[in-house]
């Protein structure tokens, strides 16, 4: 990419479109195609590609979604799956029909099988099952992975594909119903801080493990990646990478490291009732690190960091909750 290319970021207000901003802006980039959804839906066909006739972009981020966390994915099942089919249709076709140099789709570690082997290689996509609660979601994205390899193969589109791990920093959601783990329980611990409650609530047995990530890392990853990594037509190679940091923790840890750094002085409590999710999900990042691109932000800094800006902002709502 040049400075003066134009980039269009789809969903830049999101956590994740949000950290490609700043990344991109930090290196001197200027020319872009920030669009609300008011402004353009991009579930709906002619939005898109009214947008890409009038402002015919070079580069695509392609990371608006509709996401959530677990009781998120297994409610709205219906939307996790249309609406992240049509944007992604919308936006892919789009960049195909007027001629995008180079696009990024950025799915989710949710696409590997719920028993695969771990860590989670890129090659085990479509060798079983799914988890049951995000299946909608992890369909969508599936499809996004095979549209970008199915246009870089009939028609030698350099449209390329991310596999994220668990992210989480500043633009997150904490909404309590919606959100992630991670931001969940921050919130949980806080509020429970704050009012001087004995103990946090945390859904399930606490045993699975999770990978977690800085956006700010996958970002950097991104552009890294936008720079050094093509879509070469009919290569039996997996046309995505994964994104990681390379070591999960226990949801119970996981609390525990937060319970630590909010200084709730209380006790956890799991509730065996909610679901779990996949037992684990560890990204097998050693094709990112080939290409010599590893995250620097370790899960301990990284939450303190996230903590400190929620601390400032939540009184105010200058979060999404």
């Amino acid at each position: 990419m040049h400075k003066e290319s134009k980039v269009f970021i789809a969903g830049h207000r999101g956590m994740v479109g949000s950290a490609i901003l700043r990344g991109l802006q930090k290196r001197g980039f200027s020319n872009f195609v920030l669009k609300t959804s008011a402004e353009c839906d991009l579930r709906r066909q002619a939005d898109v590609e009214s947008l890409f006739e009038v402002e015919r972009p070079d580069y695509v981020f392609l990371a608006a979604a509709k996401v959530g966390g677990i009781n998120a994915n297994n409610t709205y099942r219906a939307e996790f799956l249309h609406d992240n089919l049509m944007i992604q249709n919308n936006v892919i076709h789009s960049a195909w029909k007027f001629q995008s140099t180079k696009l990024m789709f950025l799915g989710s570690s949710c696409i590997y099988p719920k028993l695969a082997p771990q860590p989670l290689k890129e090659d085990y996509l479509l060798t079983g099952l799914l988890e049951e609660t995000n299946e909608p979601y992890a369909i969508a994205k599936i499809a996004g992975i095979k549209m970008c390899e199915a246009y870089r193969d009939q028609y030698g589109c350099n449209f390329v594909s991310v596999m994220p791990t668990n992210l989480y920093g500043p633009n997150d959601n904490y909404d309590l119903k919606n959100s992630h783990v991670l931001p969940a329980l921050i919130r949980k611990f806080h509020d429970a801080k704050v009012s001087g409650a004995s103990e946090v609530e945390v859904w399930g047995t606490g045993s699975p493990k999770r990978e977690f990530l800085h956006v700010d890392d996958m970002a950097e990853a991104c552009i890294y990646l936008m720079e050094k990594f093509d879509a070469k037509p009919h290569s039996k190679a997996p046309s995505f990478l994964n994104i990681g940091w390379g070591e999960d923790i226990s949801i119970k840890d996981l609390g525990l490291l937060i319970k630590d750094i909010v200084g709730f002085q209380g006790t956890l409590k799991f509730d065996t009732s909610k679901p779990d999710g996949t037992p684990r999900k560890l990204m097998d990042t050693s094709r990112l690190s080939a290409m010599g691109f590893k995250p620097t932000i370790t899960l301990e800094q990284g939450i303190g960091s996230v903590y400190r800006e929620f601390v400032k902002t939540y009184s105010s709502s200058g979060i999404r909750l």
